[in-house]
């Protein structure tokens, strides 16, 4: 029940719930890109206390430094880094879908796809550079 414009009551029908639906990937990547955007914002946080620490003093640094060689630093980094790389590219197919590419559920799914497994190799990737060869 609710009111209309001019205050009546009215019997409206309630919007599906998340049990009718299916899981689809389109919806499951839509919503790991919103978590992945908070995260990487708050896992900013880490990159700015290692930038202020390495303007700070030598103990300072060495503390910063310390945690994020740490193996829940090393941790963090990890998921950080995943989440950089998975948000950044969901975020160009997000851009090929406003200049109207991809839209098709073949295409979609197939770009969704794409985006996990990308995220995988260059995350790991990425890690195998940083602490390995570097």
């Amino acid at each position: 029940m609710a009111r209309n414009s001019d205050g009546k009551w009215v019997e409206r029908p309630l919007s599906p719930h998340l049990q009718v639906y299916r899981p689809q990937i389109t919806s499951a990547l839509s919503i790991f890109h919103r978590i992945t955007g908070v995260g990487l914002g708050i896992g900013s946080l880490l990159l700015v206390w290692w930038l202020v620490a390495a303007s700070g003093t030598d103990a300072d640094y060495a503390r910063a430094a310390g945690f994020i060689g740490s193996p829940l630093g090393v941790l963090l980094l990890f998921g950080w880094t995943a989440a950089l790389v998975y948000h950044f590219l969901n975020g160009i197919r997000h851009l090929a879908w406003d200049a109207g590419f991809g839209f098709e559920r073949a295409a979609a799914h197939a770009s969704g796809k794409l985006v996990v497994i990308m995220t995988i190799v260059l995350t790991l990737l990425v890690f195998v550079v940083g602490l390995v060869i570097w």
